[in-house]
């Protein structure tokens, strides 16, 4: 391959952004120049940037245009290499029509790694029927600051939820022959005030053993074969930038062969944001010696800078080979240069493609099969916060009040980066393609015996009070209000929540405390219901609602779950991903955190969460008893065994989720109070129970010493599990011996959870005579 067709395999190509997609990029019109495709083709093409994701288009006609292009393609290059095509699918195919998953914060929420696991094997299946070969999902940023835009688009805020949640939802999407990537590496999450694209202020400790381990984990145990760097800079090193991280670390340790592809425009950065590049050619020399193997999501620093800094001595021309190499595998890996290949995507097999207006509305990406997953996700990420005095389930009540922003706007249970918001309010004349009942009308299929009436009473974020007086009103004559705040997911600003709708406070957004506080005072006991993609503070709610239900941009079948929960017919399982805060301006703060961030006569700020991670009420409860260690002590190369009884002590079916913590109390660095190291889903009938056996190897009290090696040291260890970090049921205190040990990335990862339904005592025998 000469020069030229060897680069050309190492960009993308975003065909119609400008003039069709809306502004869905940092600086995307800025960033953009005119390129035609057509002026790229002898050369080849490395990758097509979102075919379906740039502009609401048919799902059949988009599969024809894309088959058509790829024809083209491969046509017009010596060798016949088609284009890989990717797709953005954080919380479901992000493209018309296809079905609006929750997002990841949901599935957090639900603790459950096998429906993710299943979720996205759903969407990858979805993708590949219509010729898309890889998608940019998932994220696995920790939340560090609930304040940053994205936290919608993360799993929560302790790395090992995230690392299963994210290595199942990989282990889907490549189940179905899509290349999974992994974003965004590394940090990025952590950026300084909870701006997004900010700079990144973190230690080396935190680095490893907060923020790459759920990566670590993903790599090792998904199968994923791309990652995609984060636009961060760490302690002044941008990650595009950074060797020792996208080789050494990435590659060269954890043993990862797939590609590294850029954070759109991300390699441009190191030039026009970071100022570690004087030129593009720079730019680009940079971040090919780093380890980037492609850019995205169009051609900026690959194309002319690069070939002007080889020809000049700059960039070697071997960086070039060793990322093309990676490239073309992976290519080979997903068919692309078979001799027999054929560019028909599954979905239009068969077809006439003569005849578009036949194709017109034959694919069918909202499937039935798709929705059970979507409820049962939403149902499953739906958490009960508060229920004073058992006012949920509702009974039936005559008249309903729904009250507030949330109530009548289809899209409130949408996060940013699914199609209708992301590039459908871009093109309001567009159907949204799918269905999108609101919460009134869920309430109304719900309760059918009920009246419902409702009021606005506020804006989700502007300062016009207007309708609070009308929204009492109709509060002060319902039998319970169901009052519906949260956010509204946009890009940029132009939401509350999502991609650089980054909050200066945890305070809820416009005027929804004032409203909130309004309707309290009416006298209608009223359950708060959050559709919201980050935690707020609820102010009075906390000690006064009757309930609580917070649920995170729960998909197009959230309305409904939340509507069960309400009525019964679901029973509430969620948990919380991340804590509720108590105050405002108690931001950073998260549960995974060392005692010196605790409330203390030091400081007059207290940040005690009103409910911390992974709490979450059920209709029913629970007893945890006979607990069983046969030994308290093992060798730092061990590991330790407990067991302990769950019973459903109530009168209705619930699940417990039996939460893992592991507590240091001395170590050689300064160690969070407690972090999450298993958790386990057990789902009781009234008054059945469970024995639950756990192994806990001595592996997972490592942690990264104060020579940056991995070791676990001697010493006591306290194994807390509870309900929630806050609730904590059992204790054992348990001790290793023997030497600090030294761990490597082939350390054991999870606790073994082995869970059994005890069998229901025999009757006695009734005398007979």
């Amino acid at each position: 391959m000469t020069l030229q067709e060897k680069v050309a395999q190492l960009f993308g190509i975003w065909v119609g952004a400008s003039d069709e997609g809306g502004e869905v990029a940092p600086y995307q019109h800025e960033m953009e120049e005119p390129v035609t495709l057509e002026s790229l083709l002898p050369q080849g093409l490395g990758q097509l940037t979102r075919s379906y994701g740039t502009a609401p288009v048919d799902p059949a006609l988009g599969a024809l245009s894309l088959l058509r292009t790829q024809r083209s393609i491969a046509a017009a290059n010596r060798f016949g290499i088609p284009a890989l095509a990717h797709e953005e699918c954080l919380a479901g195919f992000s493209t018309w029509g296809a079905t609006a998953y929750p997002v990841p914060l949901s599935w957090g929420a639900g603790f459950d790694p096998e429906l993710v696991r299943a979720m996205a094997a759903r969407i990858g299946q979805d993708m590949r029927a219509v010729g898309v070969h890889q998608g940019l999902a998932p994220v696995l940023d920790v939340v560090r600051d609930a304040r940053w835009g994205r936290v919608e688009e993360t799993i929560g805020e302790d790395p090992y939820l995230i690392g299963t949640v994210a290595t199942a939802y990989v282990q889907g999407l490549e189940s179905a022959g899509i290349v999974a990537t992994l974003k965004h590496f590394v940090g990025y999450s952590a950026s300084r005030a909870g701006r997004n694209l900010a700079p990144v202020s973190m230690g080396a400790r935190e680095r490893a053993d907060i923020m790459l381990a759920p990566f670590e984990m993903a790599i090792r145990e998904g199968g994923v074969r791309s990652v995609m760097h984060a636009y961060t800079d760490t302690d002044g090193l941008p990650s595009a930038a950074d060797a020792e991280l996208l080789t050494g670390l990435l590659r060269e340790t954890w043993g990862f062969t797939g590609t590294v592809v850029a954070d759109y425009f991300g390699i441009a950065f190191l030039k026009t944001l970071h100022g570690v590049a004087g030129t593009l050619g720079e730019a680009a020399g940079a971040a090919l010696n780093a380890g980037v193997d492609v850019e995205l999501p169009t051609v900026k620093a690959f194309g002319e800078p690069l070939l002007k800094a080889v020809a000049d001595g700059q960039v070697p021309e071997a960086h070039i080979d060793r990322a093309l190499r990676r490239v073309l595998v992976q290519k080979v890996q997903l068919g692309l240069l078979d001799p027999d290949w054929n560019p028909v995507p599954e979905a239009l097999a068969g077809r006439d493609l003569d005849d578009t207006a036949a194709l017109r509305g034959t694919v069918d990406l909202d499937s039935a099969q798709n929705r059970e997953i979507a409820r049962r996700i939403a149902e499953q990420g739906v958490v009960l916060l508060r229920n004073e005095g058992g006012t949920l389930p509702l009974g039936r009540p005559a008249r309903i009040a729904v009250i507030g922003p949330n109530a009548e706007v289809p899209t409130a249970v949408l996060g940013c980066y699914s199609f209708p918001v992301h590039v459908g309010s871009q093109h309001p004349e567009v159907p949204v393609g799918i269905e999108l009942p609101t919460l009134r009308e869920a309430l109304a299929e719900e309760f059918p015996d009920s009246e419902i009436v409702t009021a606005r009473g506020a804006d989700v974020d502007t300062d016009d009070t207007s309708g609070i007086a009308e929204a009492v009103r109709v509060a002060a004559e319902a039998d319970i209000v169901v009052l519906a705040l949260g956010d509204r997911a946009g890009l940029f600003g132009r939401g509350t929540s999502g991609e650089g709708c980054d909050a200066e406070s945890l305070t809820l957004p416009g005027v929804q405390q004032q409203l909130l506080d309004a309707v309290l005072d009416a006298g209608t006991p009223v359950v708060v219901t959050m559709l919201a993609g980050r935690p707020y503070v609820l102010g009075r709610a906390v000690g006064e609602a009757a309930a609580i239900v917070q649920t995170f941009f729960p998909g197009e079948e959230g309305t409904r779950a939340v509507a069960g929960v309400l009525s019964g017919r679901v029973a509430p399982s969620g948990r919380l991903p991340v804590s509720i805060p108590r105050q405002p301006g108690t931001q950073p703060s998260t549960y995974l955190v060392a005692k010196l961030s605790h409330a203390s006569e030091s400081s007059n700020i207290d940040p005690t969460p009103a409910y911390g991670f992974g709490h979450g009420l059920t209709y029913t409860t629970f007893q945890w008893t006979d607990l069983d260690v046969p030994d308290l002590q093992t060798g730092t190369d061990g590991e330790i065994r407990l067991a302990f009884t769950v019973r459903n002590t109530g009168e209705r079916a619930g699940t417990e989720v039996v939460q893992l913590y592991l507590h240091d109390p001395v170590a050689s660095v300064v160690q969070p109070v407690q972090r999450l190291i298993g958790y386990r889903r057990v789902d009781l009938e009234p008054g059945r129970s469970a024995r639950v056996e756990v192994a806990v190897p001595a592996d997972l009290a490592s942690f990264t010493g104060r020579d940056g090696r991995r070791i676990v040291e001697p010493g006591e260890l306290e194994l807390r599990l509870g309900a929630s970090s806050t609730d904590l049921r059992l204790t054992v205190i348990a001790t290793l011996t023997g030497q600090v040990r030294e761990l490597d990335h082939t350390r054991r990862l999870h606790a073994t959870f082995t869970t059994s339904q005890e069998q229901e005592p025999e009757p006695e025998p009734v005398p007979v005579g």
